[in-house]
């Protein structure tokens, strides 16, 4: 198993050279030992990569996944796009559709939004604000009362964006990061739209 030898500043510089995700390129970094070039070359590998900066091309096909509990009590509904016809009929992208619908059944992710872009910024700034309070009220220096409101706020989002949750089958693994592996082996963008999620005797 690699030493862990890097920095924040490490994982964001590795960011900007990539425009990998942030907890991908700290991931890069675990598996290398903090070596940049190593980490750049085993994220080129991963595809990892290439398929952010596939981010912003127009995907306009895709499917409407559907997905009921065995119970018949809970039930999903999430689209996921992609950029061709071709790509959409694929089982590569349809077992990405399949597992985020189920996610979503077993998760239940906050209606706030798919991702970090869908969340109000008021939202955001209020629970900067209560978790600042909270924080200062620790009697820590200022330094560290800014990195664990940074951390709470971390936290809040992996609470209510779908993109930012843990996949509920494998701890390792983000939504997000589900996502960019599909993407890198289709060779297209692939984005979620939105989703809804039903449960008897719940609005």
């Amino acid at each position: 198993m690699a030493t862990t030898t890097f920095t924040a500043k490490d994982v964001q510089e590795l960011r900007q050279r990539t425009s990998a995700g942030m907890m991908d390129c700290k991931k890069a970094l675990e598996e290398t030992g903090g070596d940049m070039d190593k980490a750049i070359e085993l994220l080129r590998k991963k595809g990892i990569a290439k398929a952010d900066k596939r981010v912003g091309r127009a995907a306009s096909e895709g499917v409407v996944m559907s997905y009921v509990h065995h119970n018949g009590r809970i039930g999903v509904l999430v689209e996921v796009n992609c950029e061709t016809d071709f790509v959409a009929r694929t089982d590569d992208f349809r077992n990405l559709a399949k597992s985020i619908a189920e996610h979503i059944a077993g998760s239940s992710p906050s209606p706030l939004g798919v991702s970090r872009d869908f969340v109000p910024a008021d939202v955001i700034e209020r629970e900067r604000r209560i978790f600042t309070e909270q924080a200062e009220q620790s009697g820590k220096p200022a330094n560290i009362v800014q990195k664990m409101v940074e951390g709470r706020v971390e936290k809040f989002y992996k609470e209510v964006t779908l993109l930012d949750q843990t996949w509920i089958r494998d701890a390792e693994k983000t939504i997000g990061d589900l996502i960019k592996e599909t993407s890198a082996k289709v060779g297209e963008n692939v984005v979620v739209r939105r989703f809804a999620r039903f449960k008897i005797g719940e609005e």
